[in-house]
């Protein structure tokens, strides 16, 4: 299965292989070097699947839990003060993503969306740190019963090029739903109230919707 963010890509990715490869096939007279034009079109291909990939999956849904937003690693895990929507100290827990990683961004929690907003910007290896306030990037703010505001940011990276966001203010958010894609990058901040109980660690493996990164 895969995001419906792929189709026109995965379509396109797939036509450019056949014709090539047909290509490849008809004026490449020496079968090594043709057999190696093709493997390595259809590596190709199978890299842009995979990168669009979105398994199905169980999501352990509770009120008093915040699930990752995205597949990744634990990079990040601090108290900071917050610039952009709350203006003091939260706990800031970040996820990087690597190319190989499932890429849709889901709710950390459910809510009403009280924030989302879009910021054009660099593109900064992911784990530089400017990256969360230079980068592009879009925050999204949901309103928790549990927690009260809880935000999460998608940063563009070094490779990712587009950030989509299905965030819309005053519309209501299912928790481990679709919130956003990130095409070819990079990472996801999450903050937090100072106290919420972290239920991870630094440079622990995570999945979206599926792991649950701190609970009340």
């Amino acid at each position: 299965m895969f995001h419906k963010e792929g189709h026109k890509i995965i379509l396109i990715a797939f036509t450019i292989v056949v014709l090539l490869s047909l290509v490849a096939n008809y004026f490449v007279g020496n079968s090594t070097f043709r057999g190696g034009i093709i493997l390595t079109l259809v590596v190709f291909l199978l890299l842009i699947l995979q990168f669009f990939r979105n398994p199905k999956r169980h999501f352990p849904l509770n009120k008093d839990h915040v699930l990752s937003p995205v597949d990744g690693k634990v990079v990040v895990i601090e108290e900071v003060f917050e610039k952009e929507y709350f203006k003091d100290k939260r706990l800031q827990i970040s996820v990087f993503m690597s190319p190989i990683n499932v890429h849709v961004t889901r709710y950390p929690v459910g809510g009403n969306i009280t924030y989302s907003k879009y910021h054009p910007g660099k593109y900064l290896v992911a784990w530089h740190p400017k990256s969360s306030e230079e980068n592009e990037r879009t925050t999204v703010v949901v309103h928790s019963e549990t927690f009260g505001d809880v935000l999460h940011r998608q940063i563009a990276g070094a490779l990712a090029k587009r950030i989509v966001n299905y965030a819309k203010e005053g519309e209501d958010a299912a928790q481990a739903s679709d919130s956003g894609f990130i095409k070819f990058g990079s990472r996801v901040d999450l903050y937090l109230p100072i106290g919420t109980k972290v239920n991870v660690s630094l440079n622990e493996k995570v999945k979206g919707g599926i792991t649950v990164l701190a609970e009340k």
